[in-house]
């Protein structure tokens, strides 16, 4: 994409900007979208969503526009401005949430807040902001109606399903690896009869639907750039309904790691309490009124869910020849897998103590 295609393409969008002279570059580190940064008198981002992943960018968009839309109100209802404490999609001069070029490649605007994300965890106290910033978040949603959220990506957080896309691809074999990787299997398998307590909580209603962001790594947080507050959530695309103990496992999965996801070095990869105890904090210090008991009780739990439904999705795609995630090299994958389920063993080895300190924050907070 040339930048004059670029610069032709934000004329369609109602931005208060004059873009002529624009800068055109790309930006950040997403793998899954394109994402370019519009600098002139205001700063815009520019993205071309990915359809083979998000094959239903109208609704993708409508989902965004929904719980955005309600956040701004909340934001403003509390007297604050959210241009400062929010990204919002631009619309379209034709009134539509993105445009669709003549390729048929599809296209968003958002706003620009003047801020920074970590790719990495430099400190503790970042997930106790983050924590809180997300506690916020579902605050600001606990009166919106999660059911109308469509599904962007069916079963994204079914761990049970996951399972079966497991199974499935052991039984079929189509890479011819399975001899390689029986032990993980058996691992994999050995968690059958326990992954299935956050499903069942929302189908029986002792879990609350709840709105979830559903990609809560540190670098979808935006922090300020001199005091390092956390400031807000970015990177909408698999907002849905769900449980926030999705968001709150997944959050520590890579935040309370000791190592990047794809450290071969197994003697690297431990979980560490005092990041789950930060986030821990942060999150029931925005949220003890208002999570349930069944939610309180399976916070450490969905650590360990949310790590062992990652693993064994890298399981999955190893054996079915890495069809899905980006791999730089063959093993990528599987040593992916066992990095996750080196800490479920973890996680699984420290769960009273877990448990043990969840009770005590939340008894220091009543």
């Amino acid at each position: 994409m040339s930048e004059q295609y670029l610069r032709d393409l934000l004329s369609d969008f109602d931005i208060r900007s004059d873009i002529s002279n624009a800068k055109i570059y790309p930006y950040g580190g997403g793998h899954i979208n394109s994402t370019f940064l519009i600098e002139g008198n205001s700063k815009y981002i520019l993205q071309k969503i990915n359809t083979n992943v998000f094959k239903n960018p109208v609704e993708l968009m409508n989902n965004i526009v929904l719980v955005t839309s309600h956040i701004k109100k909340k934001i403003e209802e509390a007297g604050e401005d959210p241009e400062k404490k929010m990204t919002s999609v631009v619309k379209a001069k034709n009134g539509d949430n993105m445009i669709t070029d003549k390729n048929g490649d599809c296209y968003r605007v958002i706003t620009f807040v003047n801020a920074i994300s970590h790719e990495t965890i430099e400190h503790s106290s970042q997930l106790y902001r983050a924590a809180k910033t997300y506690g916020q978040f579902q605050k600001m949603l606990a009166d919106f109606p999660a059911e109308k959220l469509y599904e962007v990506i069916p079963h994204f957080h079914h761990t049970p399903n996951r399972f079966k896309n497991l199974e499935k691809a052991i039984s079929e074999n189509e890479s011819g690896r399975l001899d390689s990787v029986r032990d993980d299997i058996e691992f994999a398998l050995s968690y059958r009869d326990r992954i299935g307590e956050v499903v069942n909580g929302i189908s029986d209603g002792s879990i609350p639907l709840r709105v979830t962001h559903n990609d809560t790594k540190i670098n979808n947080f935006l922090f300020d750039r001199e005091t390092d507050e956390c400031i807000c959530m970015i990177d909408f695309d698999t907002v849905m309904s769900g449980s926030l103990l999705y968001d709150f496992g997944d959050a520590l999965r890579i935040g309370a790691s000791s190592a990047a996801e794809d450290e071969v070095d197994l003697d690297k990869v431990h979980f560490c309490v005092e990041p789950f105890e930060q986030f821990t904090r942060g999150l029931l210090e925005e949220l003890s009124g208002e999570i349930t008991p069944r939610e309180l009780e399976l916070l450490p739990y969905s650590a360990l869910l949310m790590t062992y439904e990652v693993g064994i999705r890298f399981l999955t795609d190893y054996l079915n020849g890495d069809i899905y995630f980006k791999t730089s090299y063959p093993e990528h994958n599987i040593v992916r897998a066992r990095n996750q389920f080196k800490l479920v063993r973890d996680i699984d080895a420290r769960m009273n103590d877990l448990n043990a300190l969840v009770k005590k924050i939340h008894n220091e907070l009543r």
